[in-house]
C-alpha cells in the first residue's frame, strides 16, 4: 500500500506562529494566562499547559500576568478589559485573522451592515463580531440564512471566516445579492486553508481511502472532512493512531493523508508510522 501524504498536511503559518508566541512568552518566564484554548489540539494544548501556561474561564487580577491572545483572536471589548484588570497583552491572533478584523472594522465605520460567513459559535466569528460597534449578521449555510433581516439591508459588506469552504461561501454570496442594492463582498479564506481544499478535492479521487487528522474541535479540520467525504466514502477522521482501525485498510491500494492546520508533525509522523508497520506500506510525502 502507498501512503501519500499532502504537501499542505498540519500546521499553518498563523497556529505556528502563535505557539512559538506561547513557548517564547513561558520561557520569558512570565505568567501566561488564557481565555480558552490556543488552538484547536489537544495534544498542543496539552503541551502548553505542561509548559505552564494556565487556561481560564473568566478575567480576574491581572497584576504582573500576560494574557495571551489566541490566534483565533477577540473582540475589543474584551482586550480593554483584561488591560483594565491589569493584564499584558500578548497578542498571537494570526495575522490573516487581523487583516478581517481591520476590513470589519473599516465597513462598519463606514455604515455598512456586516455579514460574517462562519461558524456562529466558533471563536474566530466571535472575535471578528467583536471588532464592531453595531452587531452582525452571521450565516454559515444558505438554509439558515435570515432573509426578513437581509431584505432591509440597504448597503452591506461579507467577510467571511478564514476557514470556510469557498464553495458554501459563494452559494451564500449569490444569494445575498438579490437583495441587497450595495454589497462589497471579501473573501476573507486565507491561502493555507484554500491550499488545503484544493488539495483535498484531488486527493480522494487519486486514492482508494483517505484518513483526515486533526481535532473534532477544528473546524478546518472538520471542512477538509465534509469535501474529502462527499468525494470518496472510504474517508475517515482521526485524532491520533489510536483511532486507526485495521478492517479499514482492507483492499486499499493507496492511501491519502492530509491533517487540518491545528495538527502537529508530530501526530502526523506517528499515525504515517503506525500504518506503514501495520500494512507494511511505503510512506510517500
Amino acid at each position: 500500500m502507498q501512503i501519500n501524504v499532502a504537501k499542505s498536511a498540519g500546521f499553518c503559518f498563523g497556529v505556528k506562529r502563535a505557539i512559538d508566541i506561547a513557548f517564547k512568552t513561558i520561557g520569558a518566564g512570565k505568567k501566561a494566562y488564557m481565555l480558552g484554548d490556543i488552538v484547536h489540539n489537544e495534544e498542543v494544548v496539552r503541551q502548553l499547559k505542561k509548559s505552564g501556561i494556565k487556561n481560564i474561564k473568566k478575567l480576574t487580577n491581572g497584576k504582573d500576568k500576560v494574557l495571551l491572545i489566541r490566534a483565533h483572536g477577540a473582540g475589543i471589548r474584551l482586550i480593554d478589559k483584561a488591560r483594565n484588570s491589569g493584564y499584558k497583552i500578548i497578542d498571537a491572533t494570526c495575522p490573516m485573522v487581523k487583516e478581517i478584523h481591520k476590513i470589519a472594522a473599516d465597513m462598519d465605520k463606514k455604515g455598512y451592515a456586516l455579514i460574517v460567513i462562519g461558524d456562529k459559535k466558533h471563536d474566530e466569528v466571535r472575535g471578528i463580531i467583536g471588532q464592531l460597534k453595531g452587531k452582525a449578521i452571521v450565516i454559515d449555510r444558505l438554509k439558515n440564512m435570515p432573509l426578513a433581516k437581509i431584505k432591509k439591508m440597504k448597503k452591506a459588506a461579507i467577510v467571511v471566516q478564514s476557514t470556510q469552504n469557498i464553495g458554501n461561501v459563494m452559494i451564500i454570496v449569490n444569494a445575498v445579492k438579490r437583495y441587497i442594492g450595495e454589497l462589497k463582498f471579501f473573501n476573507t479564506i486565507c491561502n493555507p486553508t484554500r491550499i488545503k481544499q484544493e488539495e483535498i478535492k484531488k486527493m480522494p479521487r487519486e486514492n482508494d481511502m483517505m484518513l483526515i487528522i486533526g481535532s473534532k474541535t477544528s473546524a478546518n479540520t472538520r471542512r477538509l472532512y465534509e469535501i474529502s467525504k462527499f468525494i470518496n466514502p472510504r474517508s475517515f477522521w482521526i485524532r491520533s493512531k489510536k483511532d486507526i482501525e485495521e478492517k479499514w485498510f482492507k483492499g486499499v491500494k493507496s492511501l491519502g493523508i492530509t491533517a487540518g492546520a491545528s495538527t502537529p508533525d508530530k501526530t502526523i509522523r506517528e499515525i504515517v508510522n503506525s500504518i506503514a508497520s501495520l500494512r507494511h506500506a511505503a510512506p510517500c510525502a
